[in-house]
């Protein structure tokens, strides 16, 4: 009887063995491989929606200097609604797409935070500081898109890392190709975003876009 039943199993067993799939446990190496692909990218997700999304949106949303420090000045909510990005979440400041052409008034451009003061209207006086970097401060550009949203996002980590990425890309499209000689009294024309000012400073602008008059 006990052969029997022996038999009875090990037929079994025989016969379960062709739909069994034995699987191979990975290598350190491929484990490691595994890990890269899936890794969190920042900079090429900035780099994918760039030009086919950022560019596009910031020519779209931004508001002339004027009118957009003027309402930001009065009303910071009605600016947010009409120049920024209305899903941001509720604890962050408003930023705002804004466009302007001026003259550059002053140049700092020994700092790796390096900037221009732009006066916009004609006055004589600067309407603006840009941002030329290398070192750029702020998220300005990614926070005044309505198109990406922290949740989306594993962490604030790396929310954060993409928040820089967009400097990086900034400055690697187009502010490094910026001269850091002769700046003062040359035209600038400029696209992009700045924070909710804080009392009499000028609107600090993170350019995604920039360029110089001859």
């Amino acid at each position: 009887m006990l052969r029997i039943r022996g038999a009875l199993i090990a037929a079994f067993v025989a016969a379960a063995l062709p739909g069994c799939k034995i699987i191979k446990t990975p290598t350190a190496e491929e484990k490691a491989a595994a890990a890269a692909k899936s890794a969190f990218d920042p900079n090429a997700k900035v780099e994918a929606i760039w030009q086919p999304q950022v560019v596009p949106y910031y020519e779209k949303r931004a508001g002339e200097l004027k009118d957009v420090a003027a309402l930001a000045a009065s009303n910071p909510d009605q600016a947010g609604e009409k120049y920024g990005n209305p899903r941001k979440q509720a604890s962050s400041p408003w930023t705002y797409a804004v466009k302007f052409t001026g003259k550059v008034v002053a140049a700092d451009t020994a700092s790796r935070a390096a900037a221009l003061d732009v006066d916009a209207d004609g006055d004589g006086k600067a309407d603006a500081k840009v941002q030329i970097g290398p070192a750029i401060r702020g998220t300005a550009l990614r926070d005044t898109l309505d198109f990406v949203n922290f949740n989306e996002f594993k962490n604030q980590i790396e929310w954060a890392q993409f928040g820089k990425s967009f400097n990086e890309k900034a400055n690697a499209a187009f502010l490094s190709a910026v001269p850091r000689d002769g700046l003062v009294g040359k035209t600038v024309t400029v696209t992009g975003a700045f924070p909710l000012p804080s009392g009499n400073d000028l609107p600090l602008v993170t350019p995604s876009a920039l360029t110089v008059a001859p």
